[in-house]
Parts: structure tokens; C-alpha cells; sequence
């Protein structure tokens, strides 16, 4: 396991364990990408409150930077793959959308993160909803199985996004959509920063310019990505700015 995946599971097996002693409808963490010591990103309020209290948890579990599963515009019937699954919180939410005739899977690579997301998962009363072990720059599942695949702020935590972008398209079935919150470089960031092991795994280094964020989608296969900048920020005594954006792509063919 190289030094960033290994710096990125520790964090959030840290994570994990924090949340799993307290209550997750009221739970505030201390890490993740939205988080006091780290960048806003603009997640606060995106989830529906209601949608919340089914599921038993706080909006602050998702440790994102925006609501992919409102992104996504979940239909009944459809399959769902969750990137970074995390605690479980999109996947669930995903699993009620999509109701008894589909399915949300969440792909994670922390134990603690997959254990808790299974507690999650019991204690909602979810049967539609599985969590795998896995790399989402090596997911799995089969070819063309997926109808929609979401991640909320996990892909720049991963080394090799473009990786992660074709595994996307791989499991996508033609017509697939590829709906994803991320954090994205809108002005460079200090080499130095970009450097660090602790600002990689808090959604900081590992972030990366949207012209190179098209780029992966086009070479992977994707069409008409769009990018949609929610929030911006610059981090006190650090050059260059990050921001939250919704990304939105499609796989070609289908009805």
C-alpha cells in the first residue's frame, strides 16, 4: 500500500471509530472534508432533513462536500454504486430512493468505515444496500452493471484518478450517469502543500484542475462532462484556491 492510501485509510479508520461512540443522528466529527481545521465545503444543508431522520444520520456523517445523491436524480428500479462509501450515508439514502427494485452499493477500502456503514445499514432497516470491500481505482463488480455511479469527496483522495474515471465507465451500463461531488484546484496550490501526506487525506493536495478532471472523462469515454462550482475557499496561509464542485457525465448509448 503506497504512503498517500495508507495516510487516507488511517485517517478515516480514525474517523470511524470517533463516529462509532457517538450518536450518529447528532454527530460532528473532527475530520473529513468538511470540517473546522479544514476547507468549507459548502455541503451544509444540502441534505434533506426528513430523508435524514429515516435513516437515522446527521448530515455531518457524510464528511463531503455536497449531495450527490440529489445530483443524481434517483430513479426506482435503478443500480447505484457509491465511491467511498464511508459510513453509508449516500448509499442508504440512495437504497430508499431507488426502493425495493434496485439496489445501492457502497465500495470502501477502511474496515472500520465498512463496519460501521454495515451497523448503519442494520439499524436503518435497509435491505436494498451492500458495502464491499475494494479500490475504486479497481472495483468490485462486473462490466456494464451499474446504472449510476455517485462519490461525495473521495476521488481526490485517490493517486490515480483517471484510474478511478475508467473504473467508473467500466461498470457504468451504456446510458450510465456519472454523478459526483468533489473537490477540484481552481488556482495552484503551493508545492509544498500539494506534498504533504496530512493535507492529501483532508481533501486538500490530492485535488486536481477541472481542465484535467475533462480531460480523464473524455479519454475514459464519457460525454458532455459538466462542472458546477458550488463553493469556493482559500485556506489561511496557503497560495492557490479549492473549490466544491458537482460533476456531472454520461456514458454513451442506452435507450
Amino acid at each position: 500500500m503506497s504512503e498517500i492510501r495508507e495516510a487516507v485509510r488511517l485517517r478515516y479508520a480514525s474517523v470511524a471509530k470517533q463516529l462509532s461512540v457517538i450518536p450518529l443522528h447528532e454527530a460532528e466529527p473532527g475530520a473529513g472534508c468538511c470540517q473546522a481545521d479544514g476547507p468549507d465545503c459548502g455541503c451544509s444543508g444540502s441534505y434533506s432533513a426528513d430523508e435524514l431522520k429515516e435513516i437515522g444520520l446527521s448530515e455531518s456523517v457524510s464528511l463531503g462536500c455536497g449531495n450527490p445523491t440529489m445530483l443524481a436524480q434517483l430513479e426506482p428500479g435503478q443500480v447505484v454504486l457509491d465511491l467511498g462509501s464511508g459510513a453509508g450515508l449516500d448509499v442508504l439514502l440512495s437504497a430508499r430512493r431507488v426502493g425495493p427494485s434496485g439496489h445501492a452499493y457502497g465500495v470502501d477500502m477502511t474496515d472500520e468505515m465498512l463496519a460501521l456503514a454495515n451497523a448503519n445499514r442494520e439499524r436503518a432497516g435497509v435491505a436494498n444496500a451492500t458495502f464491499l470491500k475494494g479500490s475504486i481505482e479497481s472495483i468490485p463488480l462486473p462490466d456494464a452493471s451499474v446504472d449510476v455511479v455517485i462519490s461525495n469527496c473521495v476521488i481526490n483522495l485517490a493517486e490515480d484518478k483517471e484510474a478511478v474515471i475508467a473504473e467508473a465507465f467500466r461498470v457504468l451500463r451504456p446510458g450510465g450517469l456519472f454523478a459526483v461531488a468533489d473537490m477540484v484546484e481552481l488556482e495552484p496550490l503551493d508545492p509544498g502543500i500539494k506534498a504533504r501526506l496530512d493535507t492529501w487525506a483532508g481533501c486538500l493536495s490530492g485535488t486536481i484542475p477541472i481542465d484535467r478532471y475533462h480531460t480523464a472523462l473524455v479519454s475514459a469515454g464519457f460525454q458532455d462532462p459538466d462542472f458546477n462550482v458550488h463553493a469556493t475557499e482559500s485556506m489561511p496561509g496557503v497560495d492557490g484556491k479549492i473549490g466544491s464542485a458537482y460533476i456531472r457525465a454520461r456514458k454513451p448509448g442506452g435507450a
